[in-house]
């Protein structure tokens, strides 16, 4: 059994990030800070992860990320060099991009998304040590990349890029560690909606006073984006439900649903180079940005394209996390196993026990096993 409402989730964020790229909406950051919730649950099962294998499971997060960058490289790397990018040795930050891989000009475009891959990486790096001292002093820890990121704006530390990053997602991040630890939706409510309400509100205030050249995107505001997400996240995953019944009643929903987190890296690598490479193709045929019928047709060609790159390359991820190689992931099962075991058991993976399973050596309950479960090819 799986957590179907964490993967709703990330196929809400997912689709919101390609929407937002094609049309370039700033209220959509606001309604949904689509980022910070997938950091969130990346947290959540990097938390998760931790607590079943220790620090081993650093090494299996990085297995699971990095190839789908891999892929990507390979098509765009040479292009780049071909068109006029120098060689040096920063293009092997292509294989661990621990800081921006180099690009030219239009590859700086329509790779720009690489930053999600360079801000997880770090977090993932982190998570060990940081997971050690949630357990030790939650409250400070959960507090610290605000505090950080509050510091910077201001203009009290002038902190390198690398560490404004932290303090803007990786407390996302960390919520995450709360959500998989269960504080989160044990708050009560007269403490928890109080809590979100002040976040949002303050943060709000900020993105009010603090407009950026695209108005109020929270993509412009680092303090606004963090306060904001901070609310939105509180809200989804602390009083979120522990399923999703309904889902299972649309077929074509559930698969769907299955399909983007299981190609949810592929989709989020692959769908900027389609938004750049259309943008001046639909202008010359007319499909104007300002017109709700040309952003519409883009939405849909983006998807198209996106889709096509995913039935081709998307089971790289399926490789990666040592899965059975598919076309379109979520098809029927086929039963191999002997019968009167449950599935789960007979294949022996922790990862996939049902609720009550034993994770590491703790026994936790069943929201947290089902966080655990949750798949996780958006790592």
């Amino acid at each position: 059994m799986r957590n179907r409402y964490l993967d709703l989730l990330r196929f809400l964020a997912i689709v919101r990030v390609v929407v937002y790229h094609v049309t370039g909406w700033a209220t959509l950051t606001l309604v949904f800070p689509a980022m910070s919730v997938m950091f969130a649950l990346a947290g959540s099962l990097m938390a998760a992860s931790l607590t079943r294998s220790g620090p081993a499971a650093v090494g299996r997060r990085l297995r699971r990320l990095l190839p789908s960058l891999w892929v990507l490289a390979v098509v765009f790397v040479p292009a780049m060099l071909l068109s006029g990018m120098s060689v040096s040795p920063r293009v092997l930050l292509w294989l661990f991009p621990i800081a921006d891989p180099p690009a030219n000009n239009w590859g700086a475009l329509a790779l720009s998304i690489i930053w999600y891959l360079r801000d997880y990486l770090w977090f993932v790096l982190a998570s060990p040590v940081a997971f050690l001292l949630f357990r030790r002093a939650p409250l400070l820890t959960l507090l610290a990349p605000y505090l950080l990121l509050v510091a910077i704006e201001v203009g009290i530390y002038p902190a390198p890029p690398v560490l404004r990053e932290f303090g803007l997602y990786f407390g996302a991040w960390t919520l995450g560690f709360a959500h998989h630890a269960g504080m989160l939706r044990r708050l009560p409510g007269r403490v928890l909606y109080p809590m979100a309400l002040a976040l949002a509100v303050t943060g709000g205030a900020w993105i009010v006073g603090h407009p950026g050249p695209r108005g109020y995107d929270l993509n412009d505001n680092h303090l606004g984006n963090a306060l904001w997400s901070a609310a939105f996240i509180l809200i989804v995953l602390g009083r979120g439900p522990s399923g999703v019944a309904w889902l299972g009643r649309s077929r074509l929903a559930d698969r769907a649903v299955t399909v983007v987190n299981r190609r949810a890296l592929t989709i989020y690598l692959w769908h900027m180079p389609f938004v750049v490479a259309l943008t001046p193709l639909v202008d010359v045929v007319g499909w104007s940005h300002q017109d709700p019928v040309g952003l519409a047709i883009r939405v849909v060609l983006v998807f198209a394209l996106v889709g096509v790159v995913t039935l081709a390359v998307g089971w790289v991820e399926d490789v990666a996390a040592r899965r059975r190689p598919e076309l379109i992931p979520g098809g029927p099962v086929q039963a191999t196993e002997p019968v009167g075991q449950p599935y789960t058991e007979r294949r022996g993976r922790p990862d996939e026990q049902l609720a009550g399973a034993t994770l590491g050596r703790a026994v936790v309950p069943p929201q947290r096993a089902a966080a655990a479960r949750s798949d996780v090819s958006a790592d």
